[in-house]
């Protein structure tokens, strides 16, 4: 004797609910799985990634140490005032020997960030310089990520000697098989000077840092995130 039927819009409703369970797994953002490993990440920088005008805790590479949505990353800030691939900083350093110091094998990303520094040196110095300190992060983490961004402008007519730079670690960064981003040509921080830039015209302020942290963490995540370079960090 066949079974008393269901109201009709009970029916319904029951069917809706099981489609809807069904759906569950497939929609929902997958749990980050537990033990994995944090990515390591080195900055190659000067002076605007060392937080100076504000403090090194507000400096971006130490923003993402903070950042409970970024805490995939592992970071490791090798910036130095007054560095750049030629010019000697605050502690005779370069970035190439930032890169010799803190790129490890088990590197996931190197950035390197910068730098106007290398103002007034000849162009094929600048060249050979950030080729030797890209392809040499390379050979220090074979299986890292490069990533060259380039010195922002804050002016809409950027100093041609500033684009001269920017090109010579253009061509560097293209013959390393890094990334390149140039923050020229996206406008970075030109939009908004006067809040971003402190009173020496030159080093963020601390929302120019949390500027800074968006638009660089933004790349370190879509570069860790490609089919290469392990799971995605967000899930």
């Amino acid at each position: 004797m066949p079974g008393k039927q269901l109201p009709r819009g009970l029916h319904y409703r029951l069917a809706a609910l099981a489609v809807l369970i069904c759906l569950l797994p497939a929609t929902a953002a997958p749990a980050k799985q537990p033990g994995t490993p944090a990515v390591r990440v080195v900055v190659v920088g000067d002076s605007l990634s060392t937080g100076h005008g504000t403090s090194p805790a507000d400096a971006w590479p130490a923003l993402i140490r903070t950042d409970p949505v970024l805490a995939g990353f592992q970071v490791h800030n090798a910036a130095e005032n007054g560095s750049g691939y030629v010019s000697r900083g605050d502690l005779d350093g370069t970035f190439g020997t930032q890169v010799d110091q803190f790129v490890t094998p088990d590197t996931g990303v190197v950035v390197f960030f910068g730098s106007e520094n290398d103002i007034g040196y000849a162009p094929s110095a600048v060249a050979e310089a950030a080729s030797a300190a890209m392809t040499g992060a390379a050979s220090l983490a074979p299986s890292a990520k490069i990533i060259v961004v380039g010195p922002p402008s804050y002016l809409p007519a950027p100093d041609p000697a500033l684009v001269d730079v920017r090109e010579q670690l253009r061509a560097a960064a293209s013959g390393a098989g890094a990334e390149f981003v140039d923050p020229i040509e996206e406008g970075w921080i030109s939009d908004d000077v006067d809040a971003l830039i402190g009173p020496d015209g030159d080093h963020p302020t601390v929302a120019g840092q949390h500027y800074l942290l968006e638009h660089i963490a933004a790349v370190i995540e879509q570069s860790s995130a490609e089919p290469d370079a392990g799971p995605p960090i967000r899930p």
